[in-house]
């Protein structure tokens, strides 16, 4: 295990490229950033805050989280939101995403800022929101009416099974995925009682990786759901993973400065792993 890089306040959203290196945000002090092979780290764009996930686009560019689910990037002049806030309806902003083979979007709403919030508390009275999928040609719909706080998305390898951290419940769902985007018969797929769990990844095997925030460690998860190990970071708020590398088996894990005593303890570590994630899909949603 190695620090790739350091000196940001909250890391969310990695996101691995083949040609461009890993792309990821800092929800706090603000913007999204790259770092290459060579661990060279360049702004991709400032200011934006509040970034929990982020997805490649096939036209080149960024789908980033936040307030809104936005495009960023060069097939379009300025940023365009594919899903606007709603404060009136329960709607904050959003968090965690992640895309399905065909390009497709699905995006956890939040009914309140975590970030504002005591997580101590997390299941209580706190409202849950939507789970939501944006169409290839940029329509909207909910599939699943009500997360207490939407985390960490990958899909199996065939793509009928979506994964889902709940920090709220501090379960980690399962869900049937139909040809039509729908989600099925949700079910408990792991839990997570000691810390949050976050962002996850799914590897080739069928495990399914979880960041647990609060805890400094990433659990490992059989695909029936068994235990199967853990690795331990050196600070506390584990934020979220991604597979990368020419052949799938860097992991890439991002964290906080939660719990560390300093402002400037974001981290994002790199290890090797015996079995390649799956790669994740590109956005191909029109806007």
């Amino acid at each position: 295990m190695k620090a790739l890089v350091s000196g940001f306040e909250l890391i969310e959203g990695p996101v691995w490229h083949p040609q461009f290196g890993l792309f990821f945000a800092d929800a706090v002090k603000g913007g999204a950033y790259v770092v290459d092979r060579q661990g060279n780290v360049s702004t991709v764009f400032e200011h934006r805050r509040g970034i929990g996930g982020m997805a490649w686009h096939d036209r080149g560019g960024l789908i980033i989280s936040g307030r809104n689910v936005a495009y960023k990037g060069p097939a379009a002049d300025g940023t365009i939101a594919l899903i606007e806030n709603d404060s009136d309806h329960g709607l904050v902003g959003f968090n965690d995403l992640t895309t399905d083979s065909s390009g497709r979007i699905y995006v956890g709403a939040l009914g309140f800022r975590p970030t504002e919030t005591q997580l101590s508390g997390v299941g209580g009275s706190q409202k849950g929101a939507p789970l939501f999928l944006i169409e290839l040609d940029g329509s909207v719909r909910e599939v699943y009416p009500d997360i207490k706080i939407s985390n960490g998305m990958g899909f199996s390898a065939d793509g009928r099974k979506l994964y889902h951290a709940d920090s709220g419940t501090r379960e980690v769902y399962e869900y049937d995925v139909q040809d039509n985007g729908n989600l099925a018969d949700r079910r408990i797929f792991a839990s997570v009682p000691e810390g949050l769990p976050d962002g996850l990844a799914v590897a080739a095997d069928g495990s399914v990786w979880v960041g647990v925030a609060h805890a400094g460690k990433v659990k490992v998860f059989a695909s029936d759901g068994r235990f199967e190990r853990q690795i331990d970071f050196p600070v506390p708020m584990v934020t979220s993973l991604c597979f990368g590398g020419d052949d799938m088996r860097d992991v890439f894990v991002t964290s906080g400065s939660d719990g560390s005593g300093r402002a400037d303890a974001g981290t994002i570590f790199q290890l090797r792993s015996d079995i390649p994630g799956l790669p994740v899909s590109p956005a191909r949603v029109n806007f």
